[in-house]
């Protein structure tokens, strides 16, 4: 055990060093961009790289400025640090994230307050504007498989922390370290399990669940998984996890020199439900489609008319 502890450890350590080069390199070694070049960002899961797809042909669409990509950022800390040093102008984040994980707020269940306060601070703090929901909620999603629940009868995750000895549990090395993680979920809870938590690429969890090396983890719940496979998200019936909607974050600098931004991102205001998201996921993970087709035939459907 003790063994464990100390790799996890040592993979925590690796994990933060590769950031903080990721970041020293994106900020000291890019040349300068032309004034008429928009730079869309994403974290490092394929949802985030279709979000940021649509919006990048959106802007195309809407306006004449040329428009870049720089998806799988890794996580939330480097498009945050990407985003303050202007090596991105935009990118999709998840209201609950914003408010746990990058500004250290206690945490807010009603939807529309942590929306506002999110929106206020990173305008104050930041010099970001965060704009109107795309219109689903990305929470995370404690999963397990399906015939564990159907033969259990667990449908909650207080039913599971009854088991929760006997499994092995998987998660993201981002789950396992932030306040709205693993450490309060465990605490609200009563989670203990069997071992030490593995921690996976996010892009794993889910095959080791299905192969049986682990026996619960915390995906999302517009992941194209839970669409297409036997598996059972629970119900977060203690209401641990804060809202996650998503919304568009913007450099104030860039909406200044270019206010047509503003006019096409709102056009996609409440227009992609959690529905529509997991299927659209399903494609990109379940199919192996492109994120550029997936989301071009995404606004092709919506219309022009928005």
């Amino acid at each position: 055990m003790k063994r464990r502890r100390i790799w996890v450890a040592l993979q925590r350590v690796a994990i933060l060093s590769c950031a903080t080069l990721a970041i020293a390199m994106l900020v000291c070694c890019e040349p300068p961009r032309p004034r008429n070049t928009i730079v869309v960002g994403s974290k490092n899961f394929p949802e985030q790289a279709l979000l940021g797809e649509i919006l990048a042909q959106e802007l195309e669409a809407r306006t004449h400025l040329r428009i870049e990509r720089r998806f799988y950022l890794a996580g939330t800390f480097l498009c945050q640090q990407a985003i303050l040093a202007g090596r991105i102008d935009m990118y999709v984040e998840y209201t609950g994230t914003a408010l746990m994980a990058v500004l250290h707020d206690p945490v807010e269940r009603d939807p529309q307050a942590v929306f506002a306060r999110v929106q206020r601070e990173y305008k104050q703090r930041f010099a970001l504007e965060v704009m109107p929901s795309l219109g689903f909620e990305n929470t995370f999603a404690i999963v397990i498989r399906g015939a564990d629940a159907r033969r259990l009868g667990v449908k909650t995750i207080s039913q599971a922390a009854r088991y929760s000895s006997q499994w092995r549990a998987g998660f993201g090395y981002e789950f396992m370290s932030r306040p709205d993680g693993y450490p309060g979920l465990a605490k609200t809870y009563g989670l203990h399990f069997a071992e030490q938590p593995k921690i996976f690429d996010l892009g794993l969890l889910y095959r080791a669940l299905l192969d049986h090396q682990v026996d619960l983890i915390a995906g999302n719940s517009t992941d194209g998984e839970l669409a297409a496979r036997d598996l059972t998200m629970l119900e977060d019936d203690k209401h641990y996890f804060p809202p996650y909607d998503a919304v568009p974050v913007v450099r104030e600098a860039a909406l200044a020199r270019h206010p047509e931004i503003r006019a096409a991102i709102k056009a996609l205001a409440g227009k992609i439900s959690s529905e529509q998201m997991r299927k659209m996921n399903y494609e990109m993970v379940g199919r192996h489609r492109d994120a550029a087709d997936i989301a071009r035939e995404f606004l092709k459907r919506i219309g022009p008319a928005r």
